[in-house]
């Protein structure tokens, strides 16, 4: 057992002094406030529960900057999606594990805990299997293990190139499979993360418009307790596309066609009406929102005001890694619904909360739930995973409680970040993780090769 004492931390009923946490095998078995030290750990911060990453593509932070340039016609997901194709040409697994490595020990510093990794890449640049069907997500769980972050495996089912069943571009070539190859990708995927302590497999049918009907009723099948994540209304085109294959809405379809409930994931739902809303909100599915990535793309802005008045419970995530950072998401969050609402502190629980304290702690019960894993909380019987803020950080020094929090999300961001644990291991120290280097240079010798 390790026995630790915070200087300060955030409890669920609220902050709390001298924290003793008493962790067994990675997870917390008792938190005592007021602890003695005698005997303990000290710790000295600021302790946060460490946030989930519910969304990400972790190879496409090789591709970050890289799709920047302005093209001849007006750019958009769509045009970038381009970019993204060519720069699958040339990745090896080494490569896809290389990137991953870095993504995830990146996450780590700055103050994400656990990953649901939408894995969608699996067969080589012609398309065609490997010996093993589950090649890349075993790399993935290899960069996992080797950053220790805490992994949800999401092998992601695309079989279609668009709605209706089109047949995949030359560019989704490294993504398909049928039905029963991706049951093979499923169950090696599971064999894949069987070693690792802090993981676990997930299903993804990629969107609607990669999957018909009769193949999402088939995997979803496959899914067990398991969550289950999909990409949904995105983007205005996507809708319009649904709307003309259905007569419905992305979400309003799924909604009536598919179980939604507190297994489900639907990343960005970006583009609701206010029925959609309701009927999301009213399901238990979290709303996977990627903030970031949603403004690099130009996707749009979440309903959020109307959501959260609904009930609705949402997470964040890193998706194209454009820029990883845990307060840069929520802080990006709460910005959209400002310029949305021409107003501030929009988000947050009422009269006199903070609305740091309200985005940090509604994502991490989202993020906990996307993940379906005991995670999001400092309390008996959940992963110790803990973010530890400086307390002698400029923003962070003069101030206390709960507006440490507004100030690491709005102003200091992860440079107020010391230390960070997965299941009790401290993996960052003075805001680095403790295998940067060799990280960082097998990074460089992918990215140099990559870009040759």
């Amino acid at each position: 057992m390790r026995r630790l004492i915070l200087d300060h931390a955030l409890l669920p009923h609220g902050w709390a002094r001298n924290v003793g946490l008493d962790i067994e095998n990675g997870t917390i078995d008792a938190v005592h406030p007021d602890a003695s030290p005698e005997g303990r750990e000290r710790i000295a911060g600021i302790a946060l529960p460490g946030l989930p990453n519910l969304h990400s593509h972790t190879f496409q932070r090789g591709m970050a900057g890289l799709a920047e340039t302005r093209g001849p016609e007006g750019d958009s997901f769509w045009t970038w999606r381009q970019v993204m194709y060519r720069f699958l040409g040339s990745l090896t697994p080494d490569d896809v594990e290389a990137i991953a490595a870095f993504a995830m020990m990146e996450m780590l510093e700055r103050g994400f805990t656990s990953l649901a990794e939408f894995h969608y890449l699996h067969h080589d640049a012609q398309g065609r299997s490997y010996g093993d069907i589950a090649e890349l997500s075993g790399r993935i769980a290899a960069a996992a293990h080797e950053t220790g972050i805490g992994l949800t495996l999401l092998p992601v089912f695309y079989a279609q190139g668009g709605f209706g069943g089109a047949a995949p571009s030359e560019g989704q070539r490294r993504f398909i499979n049928d039905v029963e190859s991706y049951s093979r990708l499923l169950e090696g995927a599971r064999k894949a993360v069987a070693g690792l302590d802090n993981a676990a497999v997930g299903i993804a049918p990629h969107s609607l418009r990669a999957v018909t009907p009769e193949g999402l009723n088939e995997v979803l099948a496959m899914a067990g307790e398991g969550p289950i994540h999909i990409h949904i209304a995105e983007q205005t085109k996507e809708v319009e596309d649904c709307l003309a294959w259905s007569g419905q809405r992305p979400v309003a379809w799924l909604l009536d066609h598919a179980p939604v409930d507190r297994r489900w994931c639907l990343i960005h739902a970006t583009h609701l009406d206010r029925d959609e809303v309701k009927g999301m909100a009213k399901s238990r599915a979290v709303a996977g929102l990627c903030p970031i990535t949603e403004a690099n793309l130009g996707d749009g802005i979440f309903e959020g005001v109307d959501y959260l008045a609904e009930g609705g419970v949402f997470g964040v995530g890193s998706d194209s890694n454009i820029e990883i950072s845990a307060p840069g998401e929520l802080k990006q969050l709460e910005y959209s619904q400002r310029l949305k609402h021409r107003a501030r502190n929009v988000l947050a629980a009422g009269e006199g909360d903070s609305t740091g304290r309200t985005l940090y702690e509604k994502a991490l019960a989202g993020g906990a739930q996307a993940l379906r894993r005991r995670i999001g909380v400092l309390a008996p019987g959940q992963r110790a995973d803990i973010v530890v803020l400086k307390p002698d950080h400029p923003d962070l020094a003069a101030v206390s409680g709960d507006r440490w929090i507004d100030a690491y999300l709005f102003v200091a961001s992860h440079s107020a970040i010391d230390m960070v644990m997965v299941a009790g291991k401290p993996l960052v120290k003075d805001g680095r993780h403790i295998d940067r280097e060799v990280i960082t240079a097998r990074y460089v010798r992918s990215m140099r090769h990559i870009l040759s």
